[in-house]
């Protein structure tokens, strides 16, 4: 698995509205090899490209995005809050966004958020239209999710594709949870890594991915620490 230094989280959500067509198109001019986003189901079982449970913090909607259809979904603004340049942007479907970084010519990270109870749907629906969309010949997407459960869909759905086991700190079994997965990279939160335990998990031949990284000193650290890459709100070549 080759990973660039730096993937923008959330297209280059530092810039633009969080995992719109507008903020993945921000980071492949910001010089993004590689980008990250977030897919959850509508109520109708369309996977949707949105981070938060509900669509209060980053649309024009309300209440939990498991609730409502595609139809109501793709009606709501999802760019007007973060600025008036990006009024209109919509939500995508995650069909939209891996045409767009096909297009691109984006590497991605595709994080599954399954609501409770919908782990395996979720992954099914999100690897089938991944798997439907993305060509042989480019770079291998990276799954990820909290829901470790996804994981084991992806592993059985796409078992070629890497996967990613996304943790807060890096837990004391890390190993055995990589080893169930088959992963092939630890994504953690940065605040929470050190030299000691990163070596720990590279020497195992794993990849250590750190989240979310706005600092220049700070990424320096982290890459003399071991780490693979960085996810950033405000990408940029490398």
């Amino acid at each position: 698995m080759i990973l660039p230094p730096v993937i923008g989280h959330r297209g280059a959500c530092g810039v633009a509205p969080e995992n719109t067509l507008a903020s993945f198109r921000r980071a492949a001019a910001l010089g993004a090899a590689m980008v990250e986003f977030d897919v959850r189901l509508s109520a109708d079982g369309h996977p949707v490209v949105f981070h938060d449970d509900d669509l209060d913090r980053t649309s024009t909607g309300t209440g939990p995005v498991a609730a409502q259809g595609l139809d109501r979904i793709k009606t709501l603004d999802a760019g007007s809050w973060f600025g008036p340049d990006f009024a209109g942007e919509s939500v995508p479907t995650l069909d939209e966004v891996l045409r767009l970084c096909l297009d691109l010519g984006l590497g991605i990270n595709m994080e599954i958020k399954p609501d409770a109870g919908r782990e395996g749907e979720t992954g099914r629906v999100a690897l089938d239209h991944a798997l439907a969309l993305w060509p042989d010949n480019r770079p291998l997407p990276l799954i990820s999710s909290f829901a470790w459960d996804c994981l084991e869909v992806a592993r059985a759905t796409a078992p070629e594709w890497p996967r990613g086991l996304l943790v807060g700190a890096i837990p004391a079994d890390w190993r055995s949870h990589a080893e169930r997965y088959g992963c092939k990279a630890i994504h953690a939160d940065h605040r929470d890594l050190d030299a000691g335990r990163v070596a720990e998990v590279t020497s195992s031949g794993l990849c250590v991915l750190a989240y979310t990284v706005n600092d220049a000193r700070r990424e320096e650290a982290l890459r003399g620490m071991g780490v693979s890459s960085v996810f950033t709100d405000f990408p940029h070549s490398s």
